[in-house]
């Protein structure tokens, strides 16, 4: 009997590339077998001959067609996929990890945290999020980059403000003429939303050190420990909780996470790095 290869990618092909800012780009997969994840889980994506890097998934997890990944160019493996073009093929393999436990979120209001790049986790969330919006009361989303051109998904953000029950207030770090919003880190908005803390939940995803400060001031917020919810990220290379690269006290993130409450990571030795 001939044993499964756990660390086989499935072949997919990249059928379309969407430039979101002058580092990030959208890449369009179709597997060549039927692929579904849960909002929050990642993948690893392997380049021939190149290497391979984990991202977690920035599309709808109710589409098994077709997946999206979007992706910063900020090292070897991503430089080689910011070169790549439609009709190539990139390696998948997963879904791993624990994503987002959205039962807990039914009546409650959704408070989501994102900077960056941490935003294409959380498309994939808020996709989910609209699905199940009649089981919640509200979602709310503060959203920071550097600048105007930094912002992501932006004809994403335009639907968003017309979808019933969900709200999107955006910052920027450094504006420019264009900008019409909010100037600061994205902690900023969280001075001006109305939210019910006490009957809500809350998600932040996205630079280590802004998700620091982010949940700093959620604690001051009121938000108790287990109602914020952490998307980590660590060195995940096998996915599997084999190589512990991605040990974190005594958690795995590739396979306890990514997605945890702050109470239970808060005492594991350096989260925020």
């Amino acid at each position: 009997m001939q044993e499964l290869n756990i660390y086989k990618p499935i072949r997919a092909k990249l059928i379309k590339i969407i430039d979101e800012s002058p580092l990030i780009k959208t890449f369009v997969l179709v597997p060549e077998v039927e692929f579904s994840f849960k909002t929050g889980q990642f993948i690893e994506v392997t380049v021939e001959n190149v290497g391979e890097a984990p991202f977690t998934p920035s599309s709808s997890p109710l589409e098994t067609k077709q997946l999206e990944i979007t992706v910063m160019k900020a090292g070897y493996v991503t430089d080689a996929m910011h070169k790549m073009e439609v009709g190539q093929y990139m390696g998948i393999r997963g879904p791993y990890g624990r994503g987002y436990p959205l039962e807990a979120f039914y009546d409650k209001e959704v408070l989501i945290v994102g900077g960056g790049c941490g935003f294409a986790p959380i498309r994939s969330l808020l996709y989910n999020l609209k699905a199940i919006s009649d089981k919640l009361r509200k979602v709310t989303l503060c959203y920071g980059s550097k600048t105007p051109g930094d912002c992501i998904y932006k004809p994403y953000i335009t639907e968003l403000r017309e979808t019933p029950k969900f709200e999107v207030y955006r910052s920027v770090d450094k504006t420019d003429e264009s900008w019409q919003e909010k100037v600061g880190v994205v902690t900023v908005l969280l001075d001006e939303i109305e939210i019910d803390v006490a009957n809500s939940v809350t998600v932040v995803c996205g630079p280590p050190i802004m998700m620091k400060f982010a949940t700093k001031k959620l604690l001051e917020m009121g938000y108790p420990e287990d109602k914020i919810y952490l998307s980590m990220e660590k060195n995940m290379s096998c996915g599997v909780g084999k190589c512990g690269h991605c040990a974190m006290g005594h958690y795995f993130v590739c396979k306890d996470g990514p997605v945890f409450t702050y109470d239970q990571i808060k005492n594991s030795p350096n989260i925020w790095m």
